[in-house]
């Protein structure tokens, strides 16, 4: 508790970042062709950056900031809030996408910390997810197309995520075979980011063979198939996990089905990792989170599961409607998917508490 107060920085970035979602989210049902004011003639070019390597980047840093308690780490999080900021208000692109890598290079030091902290293969994992992002952000500079910067993005965090699980299963003594085939995953899914800026069909498939393959990992693997069998929160945890899980099972095998990734195939792909994988983690996650980054505590509810089942019903319809090429179901699964997260903003504020409580 003593880093946390130390650190008031936190509760503007935390802030900020919630106004980044707002305004990626905003952003995205422009996009999706709904009658709402532009705000800024940039916003509705920006909706990616500003979802995946503005917010999402933010929240992961600020709250590798907050637990490992050095103030110089805020400092990535601070960029890439600047970054987005940039881009809603119309800067030159260059100057958000800069401010947004520095912010990216300040996670791979973050997580050079750690590893020299505590050297494993989960921590090595980590840090190679932030040396993804990093790399993904260069391309960006240099001007790559986000058909291919999507997916670097999405292995920052899917490789985040992915390390942060397999943290968990020590306490289930995986064997030598076991993590040596989650090393082989990441190198396979690896190997399609490399393939994709040269090749793009098949890097996709690629990229997809390892998102499946990490999706079945993590489903033999995880330790959610115990912590679903208990009660309250940590059955609800569990519930999102296993049901975000099938969601990068659905991506990778949508990528490796339709290869050449365009209009409806590829919202389908890269929102089942964002919405149904990357979401379901941070729903999960956001009771045992906002109470160690805010200093507060939360008492867990079972209104919890409404906005985790109406984000799942939301992006069958968008998926669904994305295959088969119809408008108006995509549109109004977009408009179900933001409705979903709004809920679940809600949810989470009504169950903070002032007051010592315990997290049931």
């Amino acid at each position: 508790m003593s880093r946390t107060k130390s650190n008031p920085g936190r509760f503007p970035l935390l802030g900020m970042g919630i106004f980044l979602l707002l305004s990626a989210m905003w952003a995205g049902l422009l996009r999706f062709g709904w009658a709402l004011p532009p705000l800024t003639p940039t916003l509705a070019s920006s909706h990616g950056p500003l979802m995946v390597s503005s917010f999402l980047g933010t929240l992961v840093g600020l709250e590798r900031a907050v637990a490992l308690g050095q103030r110089w780490m805020f400092l990535a999080p601070l960029l890439t809030v600047l970054g987005g900021l940039g881009l809603i208000v119309g800067l030159p692109g260059w100057v958000g996408a800069l401010a947004i890598t520095l912010g990216s290079l300040g996670m791979v030091l973050i997580f050079g910390h750690l590893v020299r902290l505590q050297p494993a293969l989960f921590t090595y994992v980590l840090a190679l997810g932030a040396v993804v992002w990093f790399a993904g952000n260069l391309l960006w500079l240099v001007g790559q197309p986000i058909s291919v910067l999507a997916a670097w993005w999405a292995g920052f965090l899917v490789l985040t995520i992915g390390g942060e699980r397999l943290e968990l299963t020590r306490l289930l003594r995986i064997s030598s075979a076991g993590r040596a085939a989650f090393v082989a995953v990441v190198a396979l899914f690896l190997l399609g980011l490399l393939l994709l800026p040269f090749t793009y069909v098949t890097g996709w498939r690629v990229t997809g063979a390892g998102l499946a393959a990490l999706a079945v990992w993590l489903l033999r693997h995880d330790i959610a198939w115990r912590t679903v069998r208990q009660q309250g929160l940590t059955r609800f945890i569990a519930t999102c996990m296993l049901s975000g899980y099938g969601w990068l099972l659905v991506s990778g095998a949508l990528a490796m089905i339709y290869g050449f990734l365009y209009g409806g195939s590829y919202d389908a792909v890269l929102h089942a990792i964002f919405l149904g994988f990357v979401f379901s983690m941070i729903f999960g996650h956001a009771p045992v989170i906002f109470p160690a980054v805010l200093g507060v505590t939360m008492l867990f509810s079972g209104r919890f599961y409404a906005h985790l089942a109406l984000l799942h019903l939301s992006l069958l319809l968008r998926v669904v409607g994305d295959l088969i090429d119809w408008t108006l179901l995509r549109q109004w699964g977009g408009m179900l998917n933001v409705i979903a997260i709004l809920l679940f903003l809600a949810n989470t504020i009504l169950s903070v508490r002032r007051t010592p409580a315990r997290i049931r």
